[in-house]
């Protein structure tokens, strides 16, 4: 409801401090989304430079956002969770139940035998934050960047298909259906599903690959209970998680992936868009549960932008990881929002 507000909550409980774009403008191009108007939106995206991927914080300014119709249960289709890296999970524990603002489980041993917990934002959305041995810099703050989702879903082998032969998720790691104790606090938590945790075997590639790291998509599937569609009768923009977004290459290549298995784009930006002062070519598609799935390819990104310092990517001839100091350089920028308290 309100990117500042958000922004700020984030950056201090999570370590969202470096702020990669901040633009206004309208998304003429999700109207498939949107009820078919063209709405205004304000959209900030934000990094914990330490590692993992970051967090596009979208605002509706032509209308107001809506919440889910029906209260969240683990299993909804869509994205239930999603998970962030840490250092010191105890650390980490003790900073969010201290804030009082957020709901908190507490520690215990995950699916794949990691200390993890789980935390509700002030804003209704579920994090789970998961001991990790993954950093690409560290500034001190107990809590790293986004390492994966969960991702409830209808039909867990329909689905499994899906992120492993689209999004390349080839390793499971975990695969038991079950009452789950440490989902004991979390609504639904209490109902049997089955759960099937993927990983990629190899390593990513890609200018930013070094910082966004390794991640896995956690399937979860309601066996018994009844299960709602988080996004239902909803725009993409109302609140929740919308989509999940990855940075990809050969844009062109990955559309004929996706087309050959029954999944092609629902949205093309074709070539290059702009947001603020970064610009790439984005597209979406669904899964089979319609949750929605967005690829960028960055063209141009901003690494220092005090003194005006971009990189266009078009002319790099390789996809290996740009050096680790110019990535760096992105998290070196503006801390704070031009729209802060609106």
């Amino acid at each position: 409801q309100n990117a500042a507000i958000a922004f700020n909550w984030y950056k201090k409980y999570f370590g969202f401090s470096a702020i990669v774009f901040e633009d206004k403008a309208c998304a003429a191009l999700m109207t498939r989304y949107t009820g078919g108007d063209v709405q205004q939106r304000y959209a900030v995206l934000a990094m914990n430079m330490q590692g993992g991927g970051g967090f596009e914080i979208w605002q509706y300014t032509s209308r107001t956002p809506s919440a889910p119709k029906k209260a969240f249960q683990l299993g909804d289709t869509g994205v239930n969770t999603v998970k962030l890296r840490s250092k010191d999970i105890l650390a980490a524990y003790q900073l969010l139940k201290g804030d009082g603002s957020a709901m908190v489980t507490p520690i215990s041993d995950g699916p794949c035998g990691i200390k993890h917990f789980y935390v509700k934002d002030p804003f209704e959305n579920h994090f789970e934050i998961t001991e990790d041995t993954y950093w690409f810099a560290k500034n001190g703050h107990p809590v790293g960047g986004v390492c994966g989702v969960v991702i409830g879903v209808s039909n867990i082998e329909k689905a499994v298909q899906f992120y492993q032969n689209i999004l390349g998720y080839n390793m499971v790691l975990f695969d038991k259906e079950d009452v789950f104790d440490e989902w004991e606090q979390l609504a639904g938590g209490k109902k049997r599903v089955r759960r099937v945790v993927l990983q990629h075997r190899e390593k990513y590639s890609g200018p930013f690959s070094r910082l966004l790291g390794p991640t896995t998509i956690e399937l979860v599937e309601a066996k018994e209970g009844f299960t709602n569609k988080i996004f239902e009768d909803r725009y993409w923009g109302d609140l929740g998680f919308i989509h999940v977004c990855y940075d990809v290459n050969r844009m062109k290549e990955l559309g004929k992936v996706c087309e050959k298995a029954g999944y092609g784009f629902t949205v093309n930006s074709e070539s290059s868009f702009d947001m603020g002062k970064a610009a790439g070519h984005f597209c979406y598609n669904e899964d089979p549960d319609g949750t929605l799935i967005e690829y960028v390819e960055t063209h141009k990104v901003p690494i220092l932008k005090k003194i005006g310092w971009y990189l266009d990517l078009r002319k790099r001839k390789t996809i290996k990881p740009l050096p680790d100091w110019m990535v760096k350089c992105m998290g070196l920028g503006k801390k704070s929002l031009e729209l802060a308290g609106q």
